[in-house]
């Protein structure tokens, strides 16, 4: 997902990371772009990030994914295993699309927990309850796909790394004209 992530950027891109969670992502891409901001809205994740070897490549800075999206326009925006977290997709998707220079990529995983056996979504919601799971939104893929559709997003890439089919990997464009 790294490789196939790293041959969509170029080394004049300003990408900004959504979730970044403890950095591993920024801190292998960075080297290849103009300037990787990378965000998270736990300052924990963001204090190990900046710890690591590395770190100094990228702007590691506390955000909620809305937020980070005022320092627009971005060339990428990458979201990896965020956008089921988010209370809103949709609009979150628009301000992406809004955010991203004129042919800019959206590059993201999306878990698409409305694909999954039924036993198994009964088992992650008594680890929510449980306080061991994250609150998360049961995607499906179409209502993914749709929604970038919706905010005016072109898909260009569908593809699945690793074993979970209901965790595509997806590429999204913004047209040139919008």
């Amino acid at each position: 997902m790294l490789t196939a992530t790293a041959a969509r950027l170029t080394t004049t891109d300003r990408v900004l990371e959504l979730g970044c969670g403890t950095g591993g992502t920024g801190i292998r891409l960075a080297p290849g772009v103009a300037e990787w901001i990378a965000t998270d809205f736990s300052p924990e994740m963001i204090r190990i990030a900046s710890a690591k070897p590395g770190a100094e490549r990228v702007s590691f800075r506390v955000a909620e994914a809305r937020d980070a999206l005022r320092d627009a326009p971005f060339d990428a925006i990458c979201a990896f295993n965020l956008l089921h977290l988010v209370d809103d997709m949709p609009t979150l998707l628009h301000d992406i699309a809004a955010s991203l220079r004129p042919g800019g990529v959206l590059i993201c995983k999306v878990w698409c927990f409305a694909e999954i056996r039924t036993s198994l979504r009964l088992f992650f919601r008594i680890l929510r309850v449980l306080g061991l799971f994250p609150a998360t939104q049961m995607l499906g893929r179409a209502e993914v796909l749709q929604a970038l559709d919706q905010a005016g997003l072109e898909l260009v890439a569908d593809e699945i790394f690793g074993a979970y089919a209901q965790n595509p990997y997806l590429v999204a464009r913004r047209p040139l004209s919008h």
